[in-house]
């Protein structure tokens, strides 16, 4: 039987809030009862009659859901289906309490009779979950602008879809607007927010907004030719419209609620003409951005094609005009491989895409000459091709296999990493006159404890015993380190000056000739993860700067000038005796 406040177990006085902590404290004794859980709830829901602090509600509402998913595994581990399919419903409801006010919580709901395998969000969760949360912030006014980018086909724009139709269940009062680079998108869009709205048996979206008109034949809430939906009552400017950035926007479309851009550019033709991105730019300037007025939030969604593409073009503004120091704004790129070069989005189920799949990607890419395609549409990188400075076509290839003559010498370039993210690289160099073969790399953001040793392991895999650290005063002590790890090995380890980061640019840029035509690299498909992830490092490297990392070509550019541009009288690091 539910509970009934007028017949409260634990005193007249006692409120619902204290009623939960005794309820909690009851389950700490005695946990395999049904009861209380329903009691939680109905305490839960009572509270928010009475307008109860939101943040609250949900945490206790999150630990009532804990509490009902470890009593339906005990119940499960007990054959006991009797009482699993009774939580199960609680925990349903659970769900619906609190689906307006937390979007994760949505999401559940939303899809909760499909099959698991069939549903959208559960088998994404645990990947896109930071996208959810960056979602729930903008929606909670904790933001004024999120710029969300990930690869093709990972589900972004279902998420976006997901995510209009809560906000318009939340307040459909509020006009939201959807755009993107063709009408094809556009209609598609409004066609998902169409079948989730009116297909009942798949979707619970109605369970979650009883309360609220939902477009029917009869009522003139949907237009198809126009794309707009309106929930409650039919209005002017619509719970949402959803246009083609070249359509009619001025006049007939308004936003106060979410201006959602998705997907602006169209695809590589556009993004490799300045003369397009620039026309794209003015044109969501002048015709989508007005549309938003001061309290909307705005929301950019894609591809990072090129740094001046339209989010390009406002994260500069945000960033660097003053005017604008007070907006607040979050950007988050997932790029389609980690830094372990494995799937970001190997989903479950089989719905995304595993590491295989990735690199096999890079390497039609590659094969290709078209890295820079790679990195902006799956790595979210965007890169401007005419300051790219090295072209996988333009590189030399061997198969693993060096020539059969002793080598001149075998040396190592070391660039150390200081923090922040950086990279120790340090490419292997067998030298047979002016051709350098680079058989083996170190390329690791792991610290000194592991790429010290390290260094010296792959030295003695390819027989190295001349190696070159940069380096300065304070950072003296990493050569050191290699040296110390060397044990019986020798090893002549000497430095070299470190450089700021525009002389580092700038030898990049000047060795750029030798490494092309001198430098031999092992051939896609021979290459191990770290060799893989260092010439991805290599062909981002571009001329203008803003280069998040440079470790990678920077070793190359150091390794060059050690076999043909610095003489020998470095100070050198003795191997101790003792």
């Amino acid at each position: 039987m539910p509970f009934c406040f007028s017949r409260m177990p634990w005193g007249g006085d006692m409120n619902a809030y204290a009623l939960i902590q005794n309820i909690k404290m009851s389950l700490a004794v005695e946990a395999g009862n049904y009861q209380p859980y329903e009691d939680w709830h109905v305490c839960l829901k009572e509270l928010q009659k009475q307008e109860y602090d939101t943040a609250t509600l949900l945490e206790e509402n999150r630990l009532l859901q804990d509490a009902i998913m470890k009593l339906i595994q005990t119940s499960i581990n007990k054959h006991n289906y009797t009482l699993v399919d009774k939580l199960d419903r609680l925990l349903f409801q659970t769900y619906l309490f609190s689906a307006k006010d937390s979007f994760n919580d949505f999401l559940i709901a939303l899809e909760w009779y499909r099959d698991p395998s069939q549903r959208f969000y559960t088998p994404r969760q645990k990947i896109i979950r930071p996208f959810v949360d960056a979602l729930q912030a903008l929606a909670d006014d904790e933001m004024d602008e999120l710029f969300l980018s990930c690869p093709p086909r990972i589900g972004k724009t279902t998420l976006i879809m997901f995510f209009a139709l809560w906000i318009m269940g939340r307040d459909p009062e509020r006009s939201n607007l959807y755009s993107s680079y063709s009408d094809g998108i556009t209609k598609s869009f409004y066609s998902g927010l169409m079948e989730v709205i009116t297909d009942t048996y798949t979707y619970q979206y109605r369970k979650i907004f009883p309360f609220l008109e939902m477009p029917n034949r009869g009522n003139g809430f949907t237009n198809a030719q126009d794309e707009t939906i309106d929930l409650n009552r039919k209005k002017r400017y619509h719970s949402i419209t959803c246009r083609s950035i070249d359509g009619t926007l001025n006049g007939s479309c308004d936003c106060d609620g979410i201006l959602i851009a998705d997907d602006i550019i169209g695809g590589i033709e556009q993004a490799q003409s300045k003369d397009r991105m620039e026309k794209a730019w003015s044109t969501v300037d002048n015709n989508l951005l007005t549309r938003a007025k001061e309290q909307a939030k705005i929301l950019w969604i894609g591809t990072r094609w090129s740094v001046i593409d339209p989010a390009g073009k406002r994260q500069d503004l945000l960033m660097n005009d003053e005017r604008f120091a007070n907006r607040r704004f979050q950007i988050i790129s997932i790029p389609a491989l980690d830094e372990k070069d494995e799937s970001n989005f190997d989903y479950d189920y089989g719905v995304g895409y595993n590491t295989a799949y990735y690199h096999q990607r890079r390497a039609s890419f590659e094969r290709s000459g078209d890295m820079a395609s790679w990195l902006a549409q799956y790595m979210q990188e965007p890169i401007e091709r005419q300051g790219t400075v090295f072209d996988a076509k333009d590189m030399r290839y061997f198969n693993g296999v060096l020539p059969e003559e002793e080598p001149d010498r075998i040396f190592m370039f070391v660039d150390p990493a200081w923090g922040g993210g950086d990279f120790v690289a340090s490419p292997v160099c067998v030298q047979y006159g002016n051709d350098i073969y680079i058989p083996g790399v170190v390329y690791s953001n792991e610290d000194k404890r592991i790429t010290q040793p390290l260094l010296v392991q792959t030295a003695k895999r390819f027989n190295c015993h001349v190696m070159k650290v940069e380096a300065n005063k304070m950072t003296q002590d990493y050569a050191e380190g290699i040296n110390d790890c060397c044990g019986d090995y020798h090893i002549t380890i000497t430095t070299s000056p470190a450089q700021n980061n525009k002389a580092k640019e700038q030898r990049i840029f000047d060795q750029s000739p030798d490494i092309k035509e001198r430098f031999i690299f092992l051939e896609d498909g021979k290459r191990p993860k770290e060799y893989s992830l260092f010439m991805q490092n290599v062909y981002s490297f571009k001329v203008q700067g803003g280069n998040k990392h440079d470790d990678a070509p920077d070793s190359l550019a150091g390794a060059s000038m050690m076999a043909f541009k610095w003489s020998s009288n470095n100070i050198e690091i003795m191997h101790r005796p003792f």
